[in-house]
């Protein structure tokens, strides 16, 4: 499984937890088994593979901090959606900006450009285009605005053979 895998997972747990009243906890600990994976994989070839340890700490790293912050996060799209009220926004998109927000904001080891690429990938999958620009558009600026006067953090290269 690729880290381009396993954010594309975190973020359907992060958009679960909109219709869910269980914690993120107790959603992760329901999504993350074998016997889930195997019962997703007949529809979605997502779930084919297991993720390993490394993997599994991300989903539940991005899943827990995105459920943890989720006021924060919402104030952003909020703030840079001009024209857009938050409660038109797909929710889809929304799971997927406040993932890549996360990112950006609490996971130093990823750079900024790779959170705002991944989450544009996998909004084209599930958003028509036009949405997949709005997500493209809100996350720039959110970038741009927050961290107009900070070095950009420095990239980390993965080994090779490896996201």
């Amino acid at each position: 499984m690729t880290r381009s895998s396993a954010r594309e997972i975190a973020v359907h747990i992060i958009f679960a937890l909109g219709f869910d009243t269980r914690s993120a906890q107790e959603i992760l600990d329901a999504e993350l088994t074998r016997e889930r994976f195997q019962e997703l994989a007949e529809e979605l070839p997502l779930y084919a593979q297991f993720p390993n340890e490394k993997q599994e700490q991300y989903i539940r790293q991005l899943v827990q901090g995105v459920f943890a912050h989720g006021p924060e996060l919402d104030d952003f799209i909020g703030r840079y959606s001009v024209g857009w009220a938050f409660a038109r926004i797909p929710r889809m998109a929304a799971a997927v900006m406040r993932t890549a927000m996360y990112e950006v904001l609490y996971m130093p080891g990823i750079p900024n450009a790779a959170a705002i690429n991944e989450a544009v990938e996998i909004a084209k999958k599930y958003e028509p285009a036009e949405v997949v620009s709005f997500v493209n558009g809100i996350l720039g600026t959110f970038v741009r605005a927050e961290f107009e006067d900070t070095p950009p953090k420095p990239e980390k290269k993965a080994p090779e053979g490896e996201e």
